[in-house]
């Protein structure tokens, strides 16, 4: 058995630089947007359309991943699929239309499809089951590292390189990671590699008809989806239309957004494992902090101007809360599931993120633009709105799911 320092090197080091990787390829365009819409005259809806394809291509593959991880172990998984992300950053640097570009974000999408799941796999396979929500809490933090760096970092590149030599960049830094994950990660005899594919395919129907899964899953997914669509790309406009800030100003507050969300990872991830030993379970800590992230939307959609800076600070601390759930879910299911378990959740996150980050582009199409680049507040307000009432109707399911359970006499698991 390797020593701590020895997992956090091996193990842990490469999947974050994995996730870093990730998300900074999923927040950068909410920096870019600007030059993107410039140089290619795109709407709203086509804007969305673009940033989104991220999320769908990301979903369509999370099935299969899981069976693959199960079977194949998350170091090779991963460190294949980074070379898709290198191919499609280098076809995004180098495309001309529309079309191009939505292809190369695809198999960006679709090349770090496993920077999450391979990672919470292995973090099964490595560490104990008690230390998932703190380690899990860290992965998470990696992320929103990334998501810094597609800020102020990317914005200091931008009148030397151009979006296009970022993304060029970006494609050597994959090919760099992918032989990170490769050669540094050990090896583990994974508990389902020995099972055929009939029965890969039937652990994945025992999540889905699981009643468990789907009192929280849908809550999970549209709090994530909310935060990915927000942070990715339309907390921008929303600053300059709804916030009036200047550009520079702009891009400060998104570096302060994604900070929140480092601490918010590693603090709550920190707290729910600390809870837990009390026998607060990690699903209650989870439901909290969504409830908190859309009070944070509400005070956003009605509070006074003043209070922004703090409420987009919290929105970026409490959204990353929906990690959570998929520490709790997986403690619910046998370790050898755990891959699909986390699949099957990401799923949904990824297909709400699509959906979600896609509609407010289309809302905020329905008023007409103030000028090129531009976005009426209105529109904008509207978009945030119907992502909030979607929240609110998942958690209303929540709460009658499970007067349901006990009302039929069935158990809900701790988690």
């Amino acid at each position: 058995m390797m020593t701590l320092s020895a997992l956090l090197l091996r193990v842990f080091a490469p999947f974050a630089v994995g996730y870093f990787l990730s998300f900074l390829f999923r927040a950068v365009n909410a920096v870019l947007a600007p030059e993107l819409l410039r140089d290619l005259g795109m709407g709203p809806s086509a804007l969305g359309l673009l940033t989104a394809t991220y999320f769908i291509a990301f979903a369509s593959f999370q099935l299969p991943l899981g069976v693959l991880l199960d079977r194949f172990g998350p170091r090779r998984v991963e460190a294949a699929l980074l070379m898709v992300a290198a191919v499609g950053a280098f076809s995004f640097a180098r495309a001309e239309t529309l079309g191009q570009l939505i292809v190369g974000r695809a198999l960006i999408g679709l090349g770090v499809s496993a920077c999450l799941m391979a990672a919470f796999k292995a973090y099964t396979q490595w560490f104990a089951s008690e230390q998932w929500p703190l380690v899990n809490g860290f992965q998470m933090a990696a992320g929103g590292l990334g998501a810094l760096a597609a800020t102020s970092p990317v914005q200091w590149l931008l009148p030397w390189t151009g979006w296009r030599g970022i993304f060029l960049g970006l494609a050597l830094f994959t090919l760099l990671v992918a032989g990170l994950v490769f050669f540094l990660v050990p090896e583990r005899e994974t508990a389902g590699k020995g099972e055929r594919f009939r029965d890969q395919l039937r652990g994945i129907g025992e999540v889905f008809v699981s009643p468990d899964f789907w009192r929280i899953a849908p809550l999970t997914a549209l709090s994530q989806a909310t935060l990915f669509a927000v942070q990715g790309l339309w907390a921008s406009p929303w600053l300059k239309e709804v916030g009036r800030l200047e550009p520079e100003a702009v891009v400060a507050m998104l570096f302060w957004i994604a900070l929140a969300m480092v601490a918010g990872f590693v603090g709550l991830g920190g707290l729910a494992a600390r809870l837990q030993r009390w026998g607060v379970p990690v699903r209650v800590s989870a439901l909290a902090g969504m409830v908190l992230f859309m009070a944070m939307q509400l005070l956003l959609l009605v509070g006074p101007a003043a209070w922004a800076t703090p409420l987009w600070l919290g929105f970026g601390f409490f959204g990353t809360s929906g990690i959570l759930a998929y520490a709790a879910l997986a403690q619910g299911f046998p370790v050898h599931l755990s891959g699909r378990v986390s699949t099957a959740v990401n799923l949904l996150v990824f297909v709400a993120a699509f959906a979600g980050q896609w509609a407010i582009g289309v809302i905020v199409g329905w008023w007409p633009q103030p000028g090129q680049g531009q976005f009426a507040a209105a529109g904008l307000r509207a978009g945030f709105a119907f992502m909030l009432v979607c929240q609110a109707a998942a958690l209303a399911w929540f709460v009658l799911a499970g007067r349901k359970r006990m009302r039929g006499g069935g158990t809900i698991p701790a988690g």
